[in-house]
């Protein structure tokens, strides 16, 4: 089990963004088999499928606190700063990164003011990441699956598709919080 930080890339264009994935159990986004036809060992103490876990997410003053707790785990916690980047310059950009987006184009750097003044949201579901476009135009997001236009009946039919069950979830939203209702309205 991960979770990736996406830049919010610096200029007008983001062909060049990237995510850097941090390890929560087993193993972190890099870790992958030899070729297309294998797998990577199992993590010795990753997350059994069915499994529980839980995760706390609390952004406050621009500082974004992740807490992941499960039994039988260490808990882990960590922090994100949204307003003031780490990520400006190339040589900022961590190794996973440069190693798996950097060959691909992908090598852009991160506003010095991070997510400041931007609009967030938060995704609770199951997002695979894939788009139906061939592996050979971005190895990282397109696994070739073929997603039949949304029809989900096609998509079990064919084993393309991911699914993802959650036993209880809760979102408190502060009253000083800035809405982005009118973007999820045009967007959703």
């Amino acid at each position: 089990m991960f979770w990736h930080y996406e830049i919010n890339t610096a200029g007008n264009n983001n062909a060049k963004r990237w995510d850097y994935s941090h390890a929560v159990w087993g193993d972190d986004f890099s870790v992958v088999g030899l070729d297309a036809n294998t797998y990577p060992e199992e993590p010795k103490d990753g997350i059994a499928l069915g499994e529980e876990f839980s995760y706390e997410i609390e952004v406050k003053d621009g500082i974004m606190n992740l807490t992941f707790t499960s039994e039988g785990h260490e808990t882990k916690t960590f922090t994100k700063n949204l307003i003031e980047s780490e990520y400006i310059t190339k040589g900022d950009i961590p190794e996973q990164t440069q190693k798996l987006f950097f060959p691909i184009g992908q090598d852009g750097v991160e506003r010095a003011e991070a997510y400041t003044g931007e609009g967030c949201f938060f995704k609770l579901g199951c997002y695979n990441q894939t788009n139906g476009k061939s592996p050979e135009e971005n190895k990282n997001w397109c696994s070739g699956a073929e997603t039949h236009d949304g029809d989900l009946s096609k998509q079990y039919a064919d084993g393309n598709y991911a699914e993802v069950w959650f036993k209880t979830a809760s979102i408190q939203v502060s009253e000083a919080a800035v809405s982005n209702e009118g973007y999820f309205t045009k967007n959703d």
